[in-house]
Order: C-alpha cells, then structure tokens, then sequence
C-alpha cells in the first residue's frame, strides 16, 4: 500500500513540475494577497505595532498573526482539495471504476493524491515564509517544533473531513462548490484572518465547535506570543481526540457512501 501511495504522488509531483510557470506563481500568488495585508496592518500601527490589534490577541503583530493563518489554511485547502477533487477528476477521465477494480485499499488511492498537495503545499508556504522574512520583516520568536507537534493531529482530523468530502462526491458526482465552500467555510470559521473572539456568539459557538479553531489558535500563541484561548498543551489533547474520532467517523462514511453508490450503479457516472 505505502508503494501504491508513493507512486500516485510520484505520478502527481511530475504533472505538477512539467508547468514551471504555474509552480512558480505558487508563490508568487500568495505574496500578491499577503501584500495589502501588510500595508494594511502599518496603516493602523503606531511604533510598528498595532495596538488595537494587540488588545484582542495580545500580539501587535498584525502580519504575522495574517501569516501563520494564511499558512495553516493552506493545508485545510490541500487535504479537502487533494482528496476530493481527484476523485472528480478520475470520474472525469472515465477511470475511477477501472482504478478500483484493482486489489488496492481505497484508502491508498485516496491518501496517495494527496501527498503530493501536502508536499507541495510545504515547499510553497517554505517559500512564503522566507519571502516574507525578506521583504517584510516576518520572525517567530516561539519554539517551530511545537508548533509542528500542534499541526500534525490537526491534519490527521481533516483527514477525516477528507474521507467524508470524497464520499459526498460520489454521491452527488461534483467537487468544485462542494470542496471550495467547505475548505473556505472551514478556515475562516477557525480564525485564519481575524480572532474568533471578533465574530458575532453565534458564529462563535460554530468556531469552538471546529478543533481546527484551536490549532491556529496554538500556534500563534507558540510562535507569537498571543493570548490563547486553550493552553497549548489542553489544544494538543483536543486535536488528538478530533483527529481519533475524525478519522473514524470519516472512513466509515466514506465506505457506507461507497457502498450505496456500486449499489445503485453509479460509481463510473460524472
């Protein structure tokens, strides 16, 4: 199973660098949008700290607190993305039936296209990062290695989103809404360009709902020194149980979504 995976992302990291230009603007995109937001941020600040700002995160930061968010939501992208959208693309290119005849675990298949979104979606916000040191001034000043042992139950929880978006997609035979609005939805609702204690209480009470919401909240709170709402350490607990019952639930939906879709006779319909 782990050489089928590794031979889809092989398979997908080579279509994706056979377009230099696109890979480039990768980077260069995210830069674009993080620009006004910079400019943004020194408009309000006083001393090069925004102290409005500062009195709901505990951070005058305002840049970087817009970074890491910009940072986590790209993974959210690139989980929902990954394995949602290339199950339309194999119902597109007539091949999903014929890829599952095979004695492979779906599991494979579906993990498999997304460690090439993963992979890339590192090397792209390493090239942010470092762009954004460079041209604006960004440093952390929090240890990165428990902001990384944050990140990763989080992963594996939307993980499980994943599974339950992939299923979706066999039954209603569409990804671009669905996945779009969902990853969109996910990674505002979890504070990825403002603090969630701005939003009205009931979009709040959503926002403590999503483990997602204490991930960014961690780790801005390791790397920059914001008031968290949770201890790092009670968020890390949280995410691990997320990421346990996430990927349950996940899998089992997806299988019983598979199972209704090869009754019914329309796995191979797009």
């Amino acid at each position: 199973m782990l050489r089928l995976m590794l031979a889809i992302a092989r398979k997908d990291l080579i279509l994706f660098f056979r377009y230099p230009i696109n890979a480039v603007f990768r980077v260069v995109e995210p830069i674009m949008w993080l620009t006004p937001a910079f400019f943004l941020g020194r408009g309000f600040s006083v001393d090069g700290t925004a102290p409005g700002f500062a009195a709901y995160t505990g951070s005058g930061d305002f840049f970087s607190f817009i970074l890491l968010g910009s940072f986590l939501g790209a993974y959210i992208s690139a989980v929902f993305w990954g394995i949602g959208y290339s199950l339309k693309m194999e119902m597109d290119a007539g091949v999903l039936e014929s890829n599952w005849m095979t004695p492979v675990p779906r599991f494979a298949f579906l993990v498999g296209r997304t460690v090439t979104s993963l992979v890339i979606t590192t090397l792209n916000c390493t090239g942010v990062l470092l762009a954004s040191w460079l041209l604006f001034g960004f440093s952390a000043s929090g240890s990165v290695g428990r902001a990384i042992l944050i990140t990763l139950p989080m992963l594996g929880g939307l993980y499980g989103f994943g599974f339950t978006f992939a299923g979706l997609v066999l039954l209603i035979r569409e990804a671009n809404t669905l996945v779009d609005v969902s990853s969109f939805l996910v990674g505002e609702l979890s504070g990825r360009g403002f603090p969630v204690t701005v939003l009205p209480r009931s979009l709040i009470v959503i926002s403590l709902a999503l483990p997602t919401t204490y991930a960014f909240d961690a780790v801005r709170a390791i790397l920059l020194g914001t008031e968290p709402l949770l201890p790092p350490g009670a968020a890390a607990l949280v995410l691990v149980a997320f990421m346990v019952v996430m990927l349950a639930l996940g899998w089992l939906s997806f299988t019983a979504i598979e199972r209704l879709c090869r009754a019914r006779g329309t796995l191979g319909l797009h």
